[in-house]
């Protein structure tokens, strides 16, 4: 896959006039790392590249577009990005489109198989089509590995890669205040602040894979959250309280936290719309524990959250938002907080 990569990256450079082609082959790889952190970052200079417009990616994307900058994006199924397309950016037909257009080019997809293809193919990939000195970043939950992986065949490339995960979930995308989990080269992350601050908050983890296991760090701490909020809605309903007045009791209390005021309502008016998917996070949980298993960690409670998610899968339930979680503890239960479902 790598070598399809640089044989690529070599094509283009053959069609470069002889004297530029000489002068690239001999720029070594702290040259071009001076090139990429030496350009200012604004809509005057820097052109972006993203891929996946989904519930997330839309409005992250668009922050960027409504700041001025010059947006080409690509999506799986083009219709998801006719809003953005709207707004001004262009459509294209390929990750390997996208990054042509672009100086920095964005990944937001599903799954690390999405993140290796939408990367790494050698045909379609982002990084067959970014220029020299170009910056790939993955804004994905995915595998840290893959992700030096990635950072390791851009620098091949003589481009950057960094892994920037994110949390918040759809009112965070919407409202740009994502926290923003960065991994990769300091420097490279630190020229990226001026996109990253439209889009929330980041904070450098460390080296490449740093940004993906804080990220996975968050998800093991949401998971057990979720699982502590939706049992004690479950003990109020089953108690005769008012579920609602509980939930406004303990939001002011050390039981107060972001999964409550994200979701508790949400549960209770039974709008389980996906914010963020439950195959999504069933897919976080899994590389999750396939981190502890290499560890050699146990954490019951991740592994107890990942099996209740999965069964929502069972159910067909994939496609819900992860605040699904209360149909799952309920159907254990043999109740329902909705008094018309008992």
């Amino acid at each position: 896959m790598l070598a399809s990569i640089y044989r690529s990256l070599a094509r283009r450079r053959s069609h470069l006039p002889l004297a530029t082609a000489a002068a690239t082959a001999a720029m070594s790889s702290s040259d071009t790392a001076r090139s990429v952190s030496d350009r200012p970052i604004s809509p005057d200079t820097t052109r972006i590249g993203w891929v996946g417009t989904g519930v997330m990616g839309q409005s992250m994307a668009g922050h960027l577009l409504a700041a001025g900058y010059a947006l080409t994006v690509y999506n799986r199924t083009p219709s998801k990005a006719q809003g953005l397309v709207s707004s001004g950016a262009r459509l294209v037909d390929s990750p390997r489109a996208a990054a042509a257009s672009a100086d920095v080019i964005f990944l937001m997809v599903g799954f690390p198989s999405d993140v290796r293809s939408t990367s790494l193919d050698p045909s379609t990939g982002a990084l067959a089509g970014l220029a020299l000195g170009g910056v790939l970043v993955d804004m994905t939950t995915s595998d840290p590995t893959l992700a030096a992986e990635i950072a390791a065949a851009a620098a091949g490339a003589g481009c950057a890669a960094v892994d920037a995960p994110v949390s918040g979930g759809d009112r965070g995308a919407r409202n740009a205040c994502l926290s923003i989990f960065a991994g990769g080269d300091a420097a490279v992350v630190a020229r990226l602040a001026p996109l990253f601050k439209l889009m929330g908050n980041a904070l450098y983890m460390g080296g490449p894979g740093a940004g993906q296991r804080a990220k996975l760090g968050n998800q093991i701490a949401i998971a057990s959250t979720m699982v502590g909020l939706v049992e004690g809605m479950v003990y109020a309903h089953k108690a005769g309280l008012d579920v609602g007045k509980w939930l406004e009791a303990i939001s002011t209390g050390a039981a107060g936290s972001k999964s409550l005021e994200l979701y508790g309502k949400r549960m209770l008016e039974r709008d389980m719309a996906a914010g963020f998917y439950v195959r999504h996070f069933v897919k976080d949980l899994g590389i999750c524990l396939s981190e502890c298993q290499t560890m050699g960690l146990a954490l019951p409670g991740l592994a107890l959250a990942h099996q209740l998610y999965v069964s929502l899968l069972a159910h067909g339930e994939g496609g819900l938002g992860t605040q699904a979680l209360i149909l799952a503890v309920e159907r254990l239960n043999n109740t329902c907080l909705d008094k018309k479902g008992e």
